[in-house]
């Protein structure tokens, strides 16, 4: 049984627009052509508009394999893209022309469809293909299966309070993992979800908060530092049952501020794990020890379990939703490659408990005076000294640099607490203010970025 089917069974379940209320149900599908053809690739540039949503849930009923991509990508990213692929299909409303396809209206859907028949071989086992970063033209995708999908949505309904009288707003892009999970396992369990290109940081959301009567919302690290700073724990929101957070690392201040608001409001904080890698979630907190364990991912998910390397530390994952491999080049797309255990890069310790913290990236050293720092590390002791935020990066061994988005903030104090707290000479290190921190498309930290804003400064 795949998803689609498993959905179906969900009685409940109804999508709505955001902005004219209209709704559509699994039944209101309409049959595409093409639907019992072969086993195809297709390009979806898709966002979180009811029209996208329909689509994607015509895609998941068909046997095609469905790359996500962010619709707002380049013309260039995306021609490079499909140069390289050669999709059978594209779906993408931005266009009206498509070099070397014809353009179909079927029903109530437009695509396009490739003149010159593409002879890629993708194995049976993949389903969706999600980009490793939300970079905006990155070739290389995770490969998903049904059994990723259905697995990890099935543990995320086990531990998430979703219900049939569930009003679920998509404010996070379906071309992303969290996003992704938010919409598989509210249609598992979940009553309405309400379509929208809106995030929580427009005025309009908590307008359309108020009407629709939303019962949980999602976030990154980004935007939950952005709702403490505009007043979300301010007010009080009758409809809300929980909220979620993952795509990174919290500060620790604000995961304490959030509980406390979520405690005393009697609604649920939930701070979750995960990569793409995973299908989207890997553990979370339980609320009611948010304030106990303040700064832990928690334990694994339902049917997951964790593992940490001897010599390293380093983080492992086992279960269902592990993927199957990445995709650089079409010839990727013939094999699936059945992991049991996902090697997460993060370097972790569990506590007496069984509660599990992130101490860092195995990749996100930089080496001075023949030291490794851990710029994670960096990050947090000086977010708990300051009580502020700040960004570092490492460049060819031999300088730490700090960003600070505070511009109160005298950067030199900074610069010789680090010293002292590393014992490094103050030489080697560098701070910059930056007016903000860029960001992928996913909503995490652009670290790449960060290093090109440096070396042009």
């Amino acid at each position: 049984m795949n998803l689609f089917e498993l959905v179906s069974y969900n009685k409940n379940l109804k999508f709505i627009d955001d902005e004219n209320q209209s709704e559509f149900t699994l039944n209101d599908l309409p049959e595409i052509g093409f639907s019992d053809e072969s086993k195809k690739l297709i390009f979806a540039y898709l966002d979180n508009s009811i029209q996208s949503i329909l689509v994607f849930w015509t895609l998941m009923k068909s046997n095609h394999c469905v790359a996500l991509l962010p619709p707002n990508i380049s013309l260039h990213f995306k021609s490079e893209l499909e140069s390289l692929y050669k999709p059978s299909y594209v779906f993408d409303n931005s266009r009206e022309y498509l070099e070397t396809y014809s353009l179909i209206n079927e029903k109530s859907i437009s695509y396009f469809k490739s003149i010159n028949e593409t002879n890629i071989k993708i194995h049976n086992s993949i389903k969706i293909l999600i980009s490793t970063s939300g970079t905006t033209g990155s070739p290389k995708f995770v490969k998903l299966s049904e059994e990723n999908l259905i697995s990890n949505a099935n543990s995320i309904t086990q531990y998430l309070p979703i219900n049939e009288f569930d009003v679920t707003p998509l404010n996070l892009p379906i071309f992303y993992s969290y996003g992704l999970s938010v919409l598989t396992s509210n249609s598992l369990k979940g009553g309405k979800i309400v379509c929208t290109n809106d995030d929580v940081l427009k005025k309009s959301f908590w307008e359309k908060f108020e009407k629709f009567g939303f019962t949980s919302f999602a976030g990154v690290p980004f935007v939950y530092e952005m709702l403490d700073r505009i007043g979300f724990t301010k007010k009080t929101y009758s409809t809300l049952k929980y909220f979620t957070q993952a795509g990174g690392k919290l500060h620790e201040n604000l995961i304490k501020k959030y509980g406390e608001y979520a405690l005393s409001n009697k609604i649920e904080f939930y701070v979750m794990y995960g990569q793409t890698e995973a299908t989207a979630r890997m553990s979370f907190l339980t609320p009611k020890l948010i304030l106990q364990k303040t700064g832990s991912i928690g334990k694994p998910i339902p049917n997951g379990e964790f593992i940490l390397e001897e010599e390293t530390n380093e983080l492992c994952f086992k279960g269902l939703n592990v993927f199957g491999g990445y995709v650089e080049k079409p010839v990727d797309l013939e094999i699936f490659e059945k992991n049991e255990v996902l090697k997460t890069g993060d370097i972790a310790k569990v506590d007496e408990d069984g509660f599990f913290y992130i101490t860092g990236r195995i990749k996100r050293f930089t080496k001075l005076f023949g030291n490794r720092i851990n710029l994670d590390e960096v990050e947090n002791i000086i977010s708990k000294q300051f009580d502020i935020i700040v960004k570092s990066i490492g460049i060819n061994d031999k300088t730490l640099i700090i960003f600070c988005s505070d511009s109160s903030v005298d950067l030199r104090n900074i610069m010789q607490f680090i010293s002292n707290e590393l014992k490094l000479h103050i030489s080697v290190i560098k701070t910059q203010h930056i007016e903000q921190f860029p960001l992928t498309n996913n909503g995490k930290i652009n670290y790449s970025a960060l290093t090109e804003i440096y070396a042009t400064k």
